[in-house]
């Protein structure tokens, strides 16, 4: 569970958790306290999601539990899945290859 996590509480909840912290209004959000909210709301999720795959490991296939972890946890594709997408694309609806298979090659010998 090391992807990206998408999990980010709405700027109205970052708020009211600071009210009730600070016991009262906040006018301004601190960048640390965000991020220590966000942190903290992420982990919680995390620990949820793992919970979640060890309660259903006797009973459901691993694929399964995978595709789960995979569809709550997704991270955008990386800017080198990204680049082959394109060129595939390029590839798919142009009339020539002049050069493709090269840096198709070249692209996927970079790391992620």
């Amino acid at each position: 569970m090391t992807q990206q996590n998408p999990i980010t509480p709405p700027p109205e909840l970052v708020q009211r958790w600071l009210e009730e912290l600070y016991g009262g209004p906040v006018s301004v959000i601190s960048p640390f306290d965000q991020r220590v909210l966000i942190a903290a709301a992420q982990w919680g999720a995390d620990q949820e999601l793992k919970a979640c795959c060890e309660w259903m490991a006797d009973e459901t296939p691993t694929n399964y539990i995978n595709a789960l972890r995979a569809a709550r946890r997704s991270k955008p594709p990386s800017l080198k899945e990204q680049a082959l997408e394109a060129l595939a694309h390029i590839l798919n609806n142009s009339s020539t290859q002049l050069g493709a298979d090269t840096i198709r090659r070249a692209l996927e010998q970079l790391d992620d």
